[in-house]
């Protein structure tokens, strides 16, 4: 399997690459503008899959798709909410190509809208997966566990990774971007909006039969689940 993953080099995209490194029978694309940082991530790689560094801008993905003919495309280059007028270019071209498309998008009107390329993408028998990523994904799974054998009044949620855990400097221009703007949410039933990181409330995690975690601050961030 040929997996061409658009930002393969960065934070990201490159766990996803290491994650798959037992897999010897996978063709990796290590995708970007910056050939020089993907050849060097390549030439640094230690795994079983083969790795190839490629030259390609994702708002220019067609040419790529037809030279290298990849079985799925992964979009890990972000920040998403800075995608622009023609942020939805990487799928169009899968779409026209006929190659399965997912992304790791947490920026709610981004994930929205992607939506609206559902039956062109079932008319072209692929798949179009929007949001697979730490949000809303475990946030789906986890709910619709819950689902089986309770009744979902509320929902609160927050993620708190650790300290140590490198974001990148994409993920961050993406968080710092939004900051103090209006960020879209549905609470109490109704739809409205929250200030960006002014919002804020502190919790405390405390997983049955263990010692509680220490009071942690948790900032109000723009992700589909809100």
């Amino acid at each position: 399997m040929k997996i061409l993953i658009l930002g393969g080099y960065g934070v990201f995209g490159g766990r996803l690459v290491r994650l798959l490194a037992d897999l010897p029978m996978l063709e990796l694309l290590i995708g970007g503008r910056n050939l020089a940082a993907a050849q060097a991530f390549c030439a640094s790689y230690v795994g079983q899959s083969t790795l190839r560094p490629l030259q390609v801008d994702r708002q220019q993905l067609a040419a790529a798709l037809q030279a290298e003919r990849p079985d799925l495309v992964v979009d890990a280059s972000g920040p998403f909410q800075d995608y622009g007028e023609h942020r939805y270019a990487a799928i169009e071209a899968c779409i026209a190509a006929g190659i399965d498309y997912l992304d790791f998008a947490d920026a709610a009107d981004f994930v929205f809208g992607v939506s609206q390329y559902d039956a062109q993408a079932r008319a072209a028998g692929i798949y179009v997966l929007s949001g697979v990523s730490s949000f809303p994904v475990l946030t789906a799974a986890v709910l619709r566990e819950m689902a089986s054998h309770m009744d979902i009044v509320s929902v609160e949620g927050g993620i708190a990774p650790s300290p140590y855990a490198g974001i990148g400097l994409n993920v961050m221009r993406a968080v710092v971007g939004y900051a103090g703007s209006p960020v879209k949410l549905r609470r109490n039933g109704r739809d409205g909006h929250g200030i960006g990181l002014a919002e804020s409330r502190r919790f405390t995690v405390a997983v049955p039969g263990r010692l509680p975690l220490r009071n942690l601050h948790f900032s109000l961030v723009d992700v589909p689940d809100l």
